[in-house]
């Protein structure tokens, strides 16, 4: 079970020392979007994930793959290839902020993932002052929504989004 609240970020906000934090580049793609079934290089990894309906509290279960099966599965994406970098940052409370900077058509787009043990932790956290508008009940910035966006869509969408992070 995926327990996680979701943030947007201004590219004013962004930390400082960015770059001092680990990360890792990821590329994902969709086969299907309801339920999500995803495909995603992490790095060097491959990995197949499959994640049920819902918001703030979902199913989610992850598969390896080789990358021969990625690329094939790659194939068979509908919609454009999510690339972006992850920094991960320490929080309080032993959590871990994933910041995601998007690429491509995307570039320009930060968010802000903040995963929890339980829905009475996410329920009571209280983000960091650099955190912009919680969407985390917002199906627009679902990467599986994402992914269906044309690049007109994608540029409108993080144009939009830069004025109403707030």
């Amino acid at each position: 079970m995926e327990i996680e609240r979701k943030y947007l970020v201004s590219e004013k906000d962004l930390p400082v020392d960015l770059e001092s934090y680990d990360s890792h580049e990821l590329e994902q793609a969709y086969i299907i979007t309801n339920p999500v079934l995803r495909v995603r290089k992490k790095d060097d990894k491959y990995i197949l994930t499959y994640k049920g309906e819902g918001f703030m509290k979902r199913e989610e279960h992850e598969f390896p793959l080789n990358e021969e099966a990625y690329k094939t599965l790659l194939g068979k994406a509908d919609g454009m290839v999510i690339s972006k970098t992850r920094y991960l940052i320490p929080e309080k409370n032993n959590l871990t902020i994933e910041l995601d900077v998007f690429h491509g058509e995307l570039n320009g787009l930060y968010l802000a993932e903040v995963e929890f043990e339980n829905e009475e932790s996410a329920n009571s956290y209280v983000a960091p002052d650099w955190f912009g508008r919680d969407v985390t009940d917002e199906g627009t910035y679902h990467n599986s929504t994402l992914s269906k966006l044309t690049d007109k869509e994608a540029y409108e969408l993080v144009e939009k989004t830069k004025s109403s992070v707030y």
